[in-house]
């Protein structure tokens, strides 16, 4: 059996309008479906007007959803942080798991810790903390609390 090639890419973006927690439930029934479709796994984090997400899947698949949210008008400062193939999925239990956590959880993460208190937002995460929140995940942190 031969191996898919597997991609991830985990991006940052500020939003254009304030969304509303019924809005963000909304957006993520439509994200399971397509992801769903097109053999996409990840993860989605919203805080304070910015978000975190992470795309799993074969390579072009993963650009082109990608390229596909740059152009959302919803979407602002759209910002690729990390794109590499991966061995092997991280997410392969969710077609788009959310967590709705806290800065305190947040800060309570090693690598992380003190990042969140100011003004920093998702925005202002560089490759190395962003994989540090991705491991968190991997390792079931918030595995209670994601939808």
């Amino acid at each position: 059996m031969e191996k898919t090639e597997l991609a991830h890419c985990i991006y940052s973006s500020a939003e254009t309008k304030t969304f509303t927690h019924e809005e963000i439930i909304a957006l993520l029934e439509v994200a399971r479906a397509n992801n769903s479709q097109l053999g996409i796994t990840g993860i989605l984090l919203y805080d304070n007007g910015s978000f975190f997400q992470v795309l799993e899947g074969e390579p072009s698949v993963v650009q082109s959803l990608y390229d596909k949210i740059g152009a959302d008008n919803r979407h602002r400062a759209v910002s690729k942080i990390v794109y590499e193939p991966i061995e092997e999925r991280d997410l392969s239990e969710r077609t788009m798991g959310y967590a709705d956590i806290t800065r305190e959880e947040l800060n309570r993460i090693d690598g992380l810790n003190d990042f969140f208190c100011g003004q920093q937002s998702y925005i202002d995460l560089d490759e190395g903390r962003a994989k540090t929140l991705l491991n968190a995940f991997k390792e079931g942190k918030w595995r209670s609390s994601i939808s």
